[in-house]
């Protein structure tokens, strides 16, 4: 056993004691004693995180993933659980020092989990391990047909198409010779991509063995599942075990960097033939000026949309095998258009939409029942509405019925215990995210909840958290916001604190019950914040029209909205100190912080912005994903003359707004960030301090958009409010 190790928290003067010592090679749940009641870094680090989770077949169990962090090792480790249905037993699997994820249940009980690169099988209790899969390695995720006797296994293969190989002879060469676009996405060069490979799962010699690794995508240049987030949920199994649907953009280079057009597609595995659900056969889109928004090109207009030309992913298919289902955007080119659940019909390739008021975010099939009602629930989903992301079900006649009704974010949904019930999980502004059970209403009946983990239980009863309130305020165009106030966590009563407004990125994501290890609202209570958060013009879950407005109009209304947002809280809210306001943010939020730097008119003593966005023409080009300036500007800075929009966007960069800044500020930017080049925020930097401004610069050579690894979490938060406090409190 190592001596206790005792976790300085220099941001408060506490320290959080770690009753059972931490083992270098195999980091779990802890038994931490704080020894402050306010939280601190360190003690957001030390909570387990939850990740996947899956009902057992007979419906008595249940394994999930979590995820646990050492600051001190700097490393993190997966590992695995069993419990009763009940949420009772819960039993470690995992033993080694290696990482264990993506559970799965076998029809026979045991349970398939990725390690080391390969498939392994093993009893519900842990006992009798085997691997299954010898590929060196090379797995990367893995679904099994529902017969068990085949298998999905996802793997990188080399990828040519836009970084030439270089000559063998120069083993040691690194440049790259780049010859199309799309060569970096999101934190790396793209010289390898994701391909779906078949196996047949056989027994030889009294070993479970894949043989027979067939690539549905043998010799196509494309990628599945897409980049840079997609994961084996966009890859089904037909109930027969005989064909795959699967997710993928067939598009590479300048072509794939401008376009959002992604298909599904169904690959029989017996005659090895594929066929696109989305678009006809023989289809050919227009062609496209890849310099200007595809909103008001050809391959949009109203007779092309009913060929699937947006996001389409994630498919699933119905329990009889008779229809698949998946999430499907309309417009091409727009990655935040309404987010729908599209039912495609295999027999007639008929489709039908279920068009809800708000993005569906995700969702599942309810069983099938032997005598199917119109009114009966077809599908459960989860969306987002009024800043929380709640459970709907959805009826044969698309009709929509609300099944929860929280200050929660629901943020996964399946179905479990044979179709009576469902498993998710949920989190919320004040709670890490946690398992639960929903039994859906019969009848006139209520929606029943029950929670099933606790696993952040013995740290959270030790801290003393903020509480959220809720607003409605006016905005300049004659309608309200909703503004979520979280106070401090020592706050009491006549007291004025300094007060927080925080701008969302995006542009388009919900300021919703959102749980976060860095931008996380009750570290900013813990450290005697208030924070102001507004769902400004552009977030979902308020209609269509609210969230497109900012398209095209970064820096008008939604930018009006937050500062009606923080002026109602200075001149309303008794506890907040007007002349102690500061303004964070990230992504859009980093690029809303530098803009605000210019128009605040003095209203705030500081600001933090986190890899925004700071010169857009730069922008424009810089960005790996091109579709999104195209988008969201109209059209490349160079065009003359301009659309008004375009014009307006690039005439009000941050970056042309400097002479008017006079107020401290924190540039935030991880080297690794492709999405918005590193280069924004330094020279987001330089221009500050060539003026005379009070700045500084946090950079990570080794981040990307977001901060994972831990010392960096804790350099960013010790940063964050060190920043905040010389300038809120001093």
């Amino acid at each position: 056993m190592k001596k206790v190790l005792f976790l300085v928290a220099l941001l408060l003067g506490a320290t959080a004691t770690w009753t059972k010592a931490q083992d270098d090679v195999n980091i779990g749940r802890q038994n931490i004693k704080l020894d402050s009641e306010l939280m601190t870094p360190e003690a957001l680090w030390a909570m387990g995180r939850i990740g996947n989770c899956a009902p057992s077949p007979d419906g008595s169990k249940i394994v999930y993933q979590v995820g646990y962090y050492s600051v001190k090792h700097n490393k993190s480790h997966q590992v695995l659980y069993v419990m009763n249905a009940d949420g009772s037993n819960q039993t470690k699997l995992t033993t080694s020092s290696k990482s264990e994820t993506d559970p799965a249940w076998l029809p026979d009980g045991r349970i398939a989990f990725l390690t080391g690169g390969e498939v392994w099988a093993m009893n519900a209790d842990g006992t009798n391990r085997q691997q299954l899969s010898k590929t060196g390695g090379e797995v990367e995720g893995f679904k099994f047909s529902p017969d068990a006797k085949k298998v999905i296994l996802l793997k990188s293969i080399p990828f040519h198409e836009v970084i030439r190989k270089n000559p063998d002879d120069l083993p040691k060469a690194t440049g790259r010779l780049v010859t199309d676009l799309m060569y970096r996405h999101w934190d790396h060069y793209v010289e390898s991509i994701q391909h779906p490979f078949v196996a047949e799962v056989e027994m030889v010699n009294g070993q479970w063995s894949m043989v027979n690794e067939k690539d549905i995508l043998e010799g196509e240049p494309y990628e599945c599942p897409m980049e840079p987030f997609g994961g084996i949920e966009q890859l089904d199994w037909s109930p027969d075990s005989k064909s795959i649907a699967y997710t993928c953009r067939k598009k590479t280079g300048l072509e794939y960097s401008i376009s959002t057009d992604s298909d599904i597609f169904l690959y029989d595995t017996e005659t090895k033939q594929t066929t696109n659900l989305c678009k006809p056969a023989g289809y050919v889109a227009p062609q496209v000026d890849p310099t200007t928004t595809l909103r008001v090109q050809a391959v949009n207009a109203p007779e092309n949309l009913k060929n699937n030309v947006g996001y389409d992913q994630n498919p699933q298919f119905s329990p009889d095998g008779q229809y698949v289902a998946w999430l499907s955007m309309e417009r091409d080119g727009y990655e935040a258009d309404l987010n729908r659940l599209c039912i495609y019909h295999l027999a007639t390739g008929s489709k039908r939409y279920i068009n809800w008021k708000s993005d569906v975010d995700a969702f599942c099939w309810a069983p099938a029942a032997k005598k199917v009602k119109a009114a009966d629930p077809q599908f459960y989903f989860l969306s987002v509405w009024h800043g929380c992301c709640n459970m709907y079900s959805a009826s044969q006649k698309s009709e929509v019925t609300q099944l929860t009704e929280t200050w929660d974010d629901w943020t996964s949904i399946q179905m479990a215990n044979n179709g009576q019930q469902i498993l998710a999980t949920r989190q919320s502004l004040s709670t890490p995210t946690d398992i639960y059970r929903v039994t859906p209403p019969v009848k006139k009946q209520t929606t029943a909840i029950r929670q099933l983990t606790f696993e952040n239980k013995h740290i959270l009863d030790q801290l003393k958290l903020g509480k959220m309130q809720q607003y409605w305020v006016p905005t300049t165009d004659g309608k309200k916001e909703l503004v979520w106030v979280m106070l401090p966590a020592n706050y009491e009563e006549g007291k004025k604190y300094p007060t927080l407004l925080f701008c969302e990125g995006g542009p388009q994501s919900p300021v919703s019950q959102f749980w976060s290890y860095r931008w996380n609202f009750q570290i900013m209570a813990a450290n005697g914040y208030v924070i102001v958060a507004p769902n400004r013009h552009g977030l979902p879950g308020f209609g269509q029209e609210w969230k497109e407005q900012i398209s095209g109009d970064w820096t008008g209304q939604c930018m009006q909205d937050y500062l009606a947002a923080i002026d109602f809280a200075a001149d309303s809210l008794s506890f907040v100190d007007k002349d102690r306001l500061g303004a964070v943010g990230a992504s859009f939020g980093g690029f809303s912080v530098y803009y605000l730097a210019g128009i605040h008119e003095k209203r705030f003593k500081a600001f933090i912005a986190h890899d925004g966005a700071f010169n857009l023409a730069a922008m424009y080009t810089e960005t790996e994903e091109n579709w999104f300036s195209n988008w969201e500007y109209d059209e490349a800075y160079w065009h003359r003359p301009q659309m008004p929009n375009a014009k307006k966007t690039y005439h009000d960069s941050p970056h042309k707004m400097v002479e008017k800044w006079d107020t401290p500020i924190l540039c935030i930017h991880g080297e690794k960030d492709y999405r918005i080049n590193y280069t924004q925020g330094m020279s987001a930097f330089n221009a500050a301090r060539m003026k005379g401004i009070p700045a500084q610069l946090l950079i990570f050579p080794d981040e990307n958009h977001w901060v994972l690894k831990p010392q960096n979490g804790i350099l960013w938060q010790r940063s964050f409010f060190n920043w905040l406090d010389r300038w809120l409190k001093n």
